[in-house]
């Protein structure tokens, strides 16, 4: 198994897609913490100031941004053995597929505690000094702020899980993309606002990870961080067995 998944890092580090994918993290959490921090206190502004635990909290939260880069690679991961007709000598290579499924489900776990991590550090590189100038007091062991650094990490693990899952099951690398990215921003950005449905987003993945990253919604009534990390968690691993189940019991070709 441990050389399953150093063959699948070989694999994701034969191509600059991890590296491309990882600059888009860094340029959307650069770009959400500079705005909340940018407008912080201006009227109109919905989201909490930043001299509350709730807004430091929602400041962080911005480094979950790197969860949709990891989607997106846990979903390339599979689909382009696919598109590139790489599955058959890999499954020739080693016969037991489920084991070449786990082997990815664990390679870009790690990857995506990476991506997390690494958005971590550059929300804190832009935060801490910014802060500072305006006088922000802001400490990272406190308010909360542990957590939701653990709780991003977590969550970026778990989206690469659910990519994986999705990749698998769809085999469509055009189609899973897509519709992944359609359900993200459209399908959980309507739930999350309109009234009749808005009460139901807390069980969604959007509304899970939320919980479990501290990331301000508003109108919207949230699990706790704990019971969010485990309905996000239930979700992967799901799509993760889904996947397995059905990488197992489908034709390649």
């Amino acid at each position: 198994m441990t050389r399953l998944v150093q063959a699948e890092f070989g694999k994701l580090f034969s191509t600059k897609l991890w590296l491309w994918l990882l600059l888009g993290a860094f340029g959307l959490t650069a770009l959400a913490v500079s705005l909340t921090i940018g407008f912080n206190g201006q009227q109109g502004n919905p989201t909490p100031l930043l001299s509350t635990p709730e807004g430091q909290r929602n400041l962080f939260s911005s480094a979950g941004a790197s969860s949709i880069f990891a989607l997106i690679l846990g979903i390339i991961a599979v689909t382009g053995e696919f598109r590139h007709q790489t599955v058959t000598p890999t499954f020739l290579a080693t016969p037991h597929r489920g084991r070449v499924v786990l082997a990815k489900l664990a390679g870009y776990s790690v990857t995506g505690i990476g991506y997390g991590i690494a958005t971590i550090a550059l929300a804190i590189a832009i935060a801490l000094p910014w802060t500072s100038a305006k006088d922000i007091d802001l400490s990272l062991s406190e308010n909360g702020i542990p957590a939701v650094l653990v709780g991003v990490a977590a969550s970026v693990a778990v989206y690469s899980l659910l990519g994986v899952g999705v990749g698998a099951l769809l085999r469509n690398q055009i189609a899973a993309v897509v519709g992944a990215l359609v359900y993200l921003f459209v399908v959980e950005g309507i739930v999350s606002a309109v009234p009749v449905v808005r009460d139901y987003y807390k069980w969604f993945p959007g509304g899970a990870n939320a919980a479990l990253t501290g990331a301000f919604t508003p109108g919207t009534d949230l699990l706790e961080p704990w019971q969010g990390g485990l309905l996000l968690v239930g979700y992967g691993l799901l799509f993760a067995a889904l996947g397995t189940w059905i990488t197992i019991r489908r034709d390649v070709t």
